[in-house]
């Protein structure tokens, strides 16, 4: 079944140069989502704190981007449905930093 949500992905801009969670705390992620829908930075699920899920249940932006590294795929946390992204890219707006 194909993901509802592919149509509302948009362009966005990064919201922070690494998760802008850990960044404000100190803490370290393994890598890094983009929220297509606000551009918000999170960590991933294999990170200490899933900023990025945690930000998905806050506001229910259902798209996300594996970003750092860039992987070239989508994510629907609704539908559940991986997708490709790879000509759709967000580019980083500057060096990511490296915590692995």
């Amino acid at each position: 079944m194909p993901c509802k949500h592919i149509a509302g992905i948009r362009n966005v801009t990064p919201s922070a140069l690494g998760c802008e969670e850990c960044l404000q705390t100190g803490d370290i992620w393994l890598h890094l989502r983009i929220c297509r829908t606000c551009g918000h930075v999170g960590c991933c699920d294999d990170s200490p704190n899933k900023h990025a899920t945690k930000h998905f249940h806050l506001t229910k932006h259902p798209i996300i981007e594996g970003y750092d590294p860039p992987e070239g795929w989508g994510w629907c946390y609704v539908d559940k449905i991986m997708f490709d992204l790879s000509n759709r890219k967000t580019p980083h707006n500057g060096p990511i930093p490296r915590y692995y």
